[in-house]
C-alpha cells in the first residue's frame, strides 16, 4: 500500500506516581539503557521523564478470546487487564529471580508455553502487568 504511515518506533509512556522506584527498577535492574532525560521548564517544576531503549519494539494485539488464553497459560487464570508489557531475555528465571528480588511481585513463575518460550507475570513498578520471556525455539502458533 502506498498511503501507509512509515512507523520508526513505538514508545509506551507510563505515568509513574513513584518516578524514582520505577526508574531504578526498569533502568537499574531490568536493565533498560537510558536514550535520554528531560526535566520541566520552571512553569511546570520538579517534572521529569526518562525515555528507555527497549531493544526492538513489537505492537502484539490479540482479541479477549486470545488474551484469556494467554493469562491461562502463563498464570492459570485472567491476569491482566488490556495492556501488558512483555520483555524479552535470555535467561527469564534468572532475570524473574533479579526482579523479585528489587520488588516485582511474581504472580507466576516462568513457565513453558505451547508457543516454546518460557515466560513469567509479575505485577511491576507503575501499576505494570509484565511478562518476562526468553525464547526457547521455533514457535508453533
Amino acid at each position: 500500500m502506498t498511503d501507509q504511515i512509515p512507523v520508526r518506533q513505538l514508545r509506551l509512556c507510563v505515568t509513574a506516581s513513584d518516578y524514582d522506584e520505577a526508574l531504578r527498577f526498569y533502568r537499574d535492574v531490568l536493565g533498560l539503557r537510558e536514550q535520554a532525560s528531560y526535566t520541566s521548564p520552571p512553569s511546570a517544576p520538579g517534572g521529569r521523564v526518562t525515555i528507555l531503549e527497549a531493544g526492538v519494539a513489537t505492537l502484539e494485539l490479540s482479541d479477549p478470546t486470545y488474551a484469556a488464553y494467554i493469562d491461562e497459560v502463563e498464570v492459570g487464570t485472567r491476569a491482566a487487564g488490556h495492556i501488558r508489557v512483555a520483555f524479552e531475555v535470555t535467561d527469564s528465571p534468572a532475570a524473574t529471580a533479579r526482579l523479585a528480588e528489587a520488588g516485582a511481585e511474581v504472580i507466576a513463575p516462568p513457565t513453558r508455553t505451547p508457543w516454546d518460550s518460557l515466560n513469567a507475570r509479575l505485577a511491576a513498578p507503575a501499576g505494570l502487568q509484565v511478562t518476562i520471556f526468553a525464547e526457547l525455539g521455533e514457535p508453533s502458533g
